[in-house]
């Protein structure tokens, strides 16, 4: 694929076993931005990071976000950033009740295409709620079924049907 795409991992970062770290082995040119806590993500100071992340791209880049980070993008987004990206791909939103200022979950119209990815059977997050958010950020809306929390504990390492998911996702991006 020949997008510029910013993986955007959860709390906790993503793991070898996890599909963004295998799509990165493989496209080595896809950039996880990096955090200085995944422990206690700092909100601010997170956005700010992926603010200077998207200023590096040559091109408005793809975030492909996993868990809390979809709740970045939207708080990036409401941020008033004058930067642009091309689209969201944005897997298992988990809402951020429990980790400090991230609440509430901002629920605003993203003003860039996105695609929510969700499980019907997410601890993180029900399948309602996951529509709920992809309702009220105008996004797509994907439910593979029961896939967990859509990362390498839950058996999605490599993920090609998420694969194509993002590639289909950036074909229509680039039309």
């Amino acid at each position: 694929m020949d997008y510029e795409v910013l993986t955007l991992a959860g709390l906790w970062n993503s793991g070898p076993a996890h599909w963004q770290t295998q799509w990165e082995r493989k496209y080595p040119h896809w950039i996880r931005v990096q955090h200085r806590d995944w422990e206690t993500p700092d909100s601010t100071e997170w956005v700010a990071e992926l603010e200077a992340a998207i200023a590096q791209c040559q091109r408005p880049p793809v975030l492909a976000a996993h868990s809390l980070s979809c709740s970045l993008v939207g708080r990036w987004a409401a941020s008033g950033s004058q930067l642009k990206i091309a689209g969201a791909f944005l897997v298992a939103p988990s809402y951020p009740d429990c980790t400090s200022g991230f609440q509430p979950m901002l629920l605003q119209h993203l003003p860039f295409p996105s695609l929510v990815i969700a499980s019907s059977d997410d601890q993180y997050v029900s399948p309602q709620r996951a529509r709920q958010f992809a309702q009220a950020w105008g996004s797509d809306y994907v439910e593979i079924g029961n896939a967990g929390h859509i990362n390498g504990d839950a058996g999605y390492g490599p993920w090609p049907e998420g694969e194509k998911l993002l590639h289909d996702f950036c074909e229509k991006l680039h039309r």
